[in-house]
């Protein structure tokens, strides 16, 4: 028995010894708990946020934290007609500034294109603007050239683009082809503005025969028919339709042979180099001595006066009512002076700051907006709701678009320039406007 006990003793303290010395593998629970413990796999199935997935049509615009919402405004920024895109960039910054600088947490980054008032400069500038995938939507063009170069290309890109000036009137036709999808505008069209002009001239002057002269370009070739076909239909004659090119700087030779029709009322209108030439000549040519003389809205800036010298005074120019503004457009024109120091330089400021201003609502409907700040921009969605507008309370009037683009208010006047001298020039002026109401 004593044996026994002994040896027993021996097992025991064999055993303690090599538990002790971790040799007991078979007990170790190291592949037990993860296979029956660890919730590892559910947690993140569970509680992460999904992320956004684009199903749009004409794909997504994504904006990482930190990075600019970027817009681009594309128009004649340089050479003679440069006053007239610049005018319009005046109108997008202020809304920009009026909006702080940012929109949906981030801030505005607005690129700037020269598309030089041609087609051939739009189709340029359009192209690089098309090529850069951070865009989420442009203002412009400036001019009906540049969009008919252009369009094409911000389209296919996806992008929508609305223009501040645009007037021709075939580009928002109802017939107008598949590439101008992506095109609106604020600006009025010519089918308004030439009637305007055929109404004045026939009713307003009393005129019975009339001569036109255009550039070969979109917007004057168009508008100068538009007005004759108006003053026809009024009882009118067209004595004669004359063409120059926009870079000719002797008007003389189509000068003499319109003067050969007698016409009592001379309509040019183009832009700034060629109807400063024809206004520095006109009366120099037997038979137009006391002609009057008209343009539109190409001309209607201060570059133009100095451009045509003493023979602008009394010269008649059609263009967006400004008296039939809001009274929030006297509020843009506050600011206008008090950031560059002067008055507007042309026409359509006001269009390209009610351009923005549709362009950011849209995008603030349309955005979506993820928890670290990232914004994905739905380019389709971003058109559809563009073209919705309805209703929008800008500071040219009430505006709300058309299913083929159109949604300015086409209030039209006729201005008579008072002063030839440049310095002089303040439409906006209630006490002594240069040029000045005189229509409607």
């Amino acid at each position: 028995m004593k044996r026994f006990n002994v040896l027993l003793s021996l097992l025991v303290l064999a055993s303690l010894v090599l538990a002790a010395c971790g040799t007991t593998p078979t007990e170790a629970p190291a592949t037990e708990a993860p296979a029956t413990e660890a919730p590892a796999t559910e947690a993140p199935a569970t509680e992460a946020p999904a992320a956004y997935e684009c199903t749009d049509a004409l794909g997504c615009v994504k904006i990482a934290p930190g990075e600019p919402v970027h817009l681009a405004y594309w128009g004649v920024l340089s050479g003679a007609d440069g006053t007239l895109g610049e005018d319009s960039k005046r109108g997008v910054e202020i809304a920009i500034d009026d909006k702080g600088g940012t929109l949906l947490g981030h801030d505005i980054l607005l690129t700037t294109e020269d598309a030089l008032c041609t087609p051939d400069g739009g189709a340029t500038a359009a192209a690089k603007l098309a090529a850069d995938t951070s865009l989420v939507g442009l203002i412009g063009s400036a001019c009906s050239d540049e969009t008919v170069g252009g369009i094409a290309a911000i389209t296919n890109a996806g992008l929508t683009t609305i223009s501040p000036s645009n007037t021709r009137p075939a580009l928002t036709d109802p017939n107008r082809g598949p590439d101008y999808a992506g095109y609106l505008r604020t600006a009025h069209s010519d089918a308004f503005q030439g009637k305007a002009v055929a109404e004045f001239a026939y009713n307003v002057l009393g005129a019975r025969k009339a001569a036109t002269i255009h550039d070969g370009s979109a917007y004057a070739e168009a508008l100068q028919q538009v007005f004759a076909d108006n003053f026809v239909a009024l009882g009118g004659e067209i004595v004669a339709q004359e063409a120059v090119a926009k870079d000719a700087t002797d008007m003389r030779p189509v000068l003499t042979s319109i003067a050969a029709g007698a016409p009592e009322f001379l309509y040019y209108p183009v832009f700034v180099a060629a109807g400063g030439f024809i206004t520095a000549q006109v009366r120099e040519i037997a038979g137009l001595e006391n002609v009057a003389l008209a343009g539109s809205d190409g001309i209607f800036t201060p570059d133009f006066l100095a451009a045509a010298g003493p023979n602008v005074e009394g010269m008649y120019l059609s263009s967006p009512d400004f008296s039939a503004f809001p009274d929030a457009y006297k509020s843009f024109i506050e600011k206008h002076q008090a950031k560059y120091g002067e008055a507007p330089l042309s026409i359509f400021h006001a269009h390209a700051y009610d351009a923005t201003n549709i362009l950011f609502a849209a995008l603030e409907q349309v955005a979506v907006v993820e928890a670290d700040g990232t914004v994905y921009v739905p380019k389709q969605a971003l058109r559809d709701a563009i073209y919705a507008t309805k209703d929008f309370n800008g500071i040219t009037g009430t505006l709300s678009c058309s299913a083929s683009g159109d949604c300015g208010a086409p209030v039209i006047a006729v201005y008579q320039v008072v002063n030839a001298d440049p310095a002089s020039w303040n439409p906006q002026d209630a006490a002594n406007p240069n040029p000045k109401k005189v229509y409607p």
